[in-house]
């Protein structure tokens, strides 16, 4: 069956960009003249059918609007004379080379700041429109242009050049890349504000980028990792609100509408990765994931396996946010009082200090230890941190059920 177009402009795009960026550099005037190709094509494509080889027919289109953007410049005859010596690729050898790591690479560059590297993956590499990326992120379309155009702007100044980074660097990089990805993915799971608890178009391209980065880079079992962690904790998402939009927390969920095929290729990808490659922290989250997605109920979950998981999770990637779950296991193990003492630890952490995750943990934990009055506070903490209306709800819903 032929792929939907929209999801085929979304697999072609950064292949496109990057063949475009390989012959002319100038990633920014590359990268519009491609979103007026992947437009273009949107619009004819559903009427006339898509090409024999949709790819040269973007890149044939994208190459037009740059000569076009050229002749229309100050230094049109220059331009022109440069633009004369270069021959449009024939349709085979465009498609001999993708090129999407490597803009991967360049759109996560170690000069951006890490909301410009979101913004600019997803336009550039998930093919988003400007307007589709600041809904996602609930800014105005305006303020996520001048985002956009200032990161290209700072790629430039920097004289990045669009080539894979040395071998030296290229390790740290490619962690900057799956770290954006999780950002992206995490956003979408979790939205930080907005009506909607979950943005499952987040989700999906983050999962469909990282599929990629995979394809690219067979032999990094982090990246294994982080494909699996996201689609087993995406495999819930069906479960994770009522038909009003109510979040019902994991140990509540009906677990028959969790998504059973992406748990069996997360615990695959899992299952051929572990042992293969040096453990990471995307392959020690995904195997808590899984501990919790293969437990028939949540009576049944395997929480000494869950707490030995975070105990490593700990010892490799150190963080309050790991310390928080894992405080969450040990009072499963232990009982909510030893939960409570290890969540203490984070009251001095500056990292945590405007984290609603810390009030919502503490309350819950409370709540288990027998103390409503208490756990009402903390769930009112909580509710008063957060910009997510779903969260607010849901945790001023608790703290009214204690009084």
């Amino acid at each position: 069956m032929e792929p939907p177009i929209e999801d085929l402009l979304r697999e072609l795009a950064p292949q496109v960009l990057g063949a475009l960026v390989r012959r002319h550099g100038q990633f920014d005037t590359c990268e519009d003249a491609v979103q007026e190709a992947l437009l273009a094509a949107s619009q004819q494509w559903p009427e006339k059918g898509v090409p024999d080889n949709p790819r040269s027919w973007l890149v044939t289109v994208a190459n037009r609007r740059l000569v076009d953007e050229w002749r229309s410049d100050s230094a049109r005859r220059r331009r022109e004379e440069n633009v004369a010596t270069l021959e449009l690729p024939a349709p085979r050898q465009a498609a001999a080379y993708d090129d999407s790591l490597t803009l991967l690479f360049l759109c996560c560059h170690p000069s951006l700041s890490t909301p410009s590297q979101l913004a600019l993956t997803l336009r550039a590499v998930g093919g988003l429109t400007t307007a589709e990326i600041a809904h996602a992120f609930l800014v105005p379309e305006a303020t996520m242009a001048q985002r956009i155009s200032r990161a290209k702007e700072r790629i430039r100044s920097a004289g990045a050049r669009f080539e894979l980074p040395p071998e030296a660097d290229r390790a740290v990089r490619l962690l900057v890349v799956m770290h954006v990805l999780y950002l992206i993915f995490n956003e979408g799971y979790m939205t930080s504000s907005g009506p909607t608890l979950h943005r499952a178009d987040l989700t999906t391209e983050a999962i469909r980028l990282t599929r990629m980065l995979l394809r690219l880079t067979p032999q990094e079992g982090e990246v294994a990792g982080l494909l699996a962690l996201m689609l087993l904790t995406d495999a819930r998402r069906a479960a994770r609100t009522t038909a009003d939009g109510s979040i019902v927390p994991l140990a509540e969920q009906q677990r028959s509408l969790w998504n059973s095929a992406q748990i069996e290729e997360g615990v695959a990808l899992l299952t051929r990765t572990l042992g293969t490659a040096p453990i990471g922290p995307y392959q020690l989250q995904a195997a808590i994931a899984a501990v919790h997605d293969e437990a028939p109920s949540a009576d049944e979950t395997d929480w000494p396996q869950i707490l030995a998981l975070y105990e490593v999770l700990e010892r490799v990637s150190p963080g309050p946010v790991v310390t928080l779950n894992r405080a969450v296991a040990v009072a499963m193990v232990y009982g909510p009082r030893a939960g409570l003492a290890l969540l203490g630890t984070l009251d001095s952490d500056e990292r945590m200090a405007h984290n609603h995750r810390l009030e919502a943990v503490r309350a819950h934990l409370l709540e288990l230890a027998g103390d409503p009055m208490g756990a009402r506070e903390a769930y009112l903490r909580a509710a008063r941190m957060t910009a997510s209306l779903p969260e607010q709800r849901h945790l001023k819903l608790r703290a009214a059920r204690l009084t």
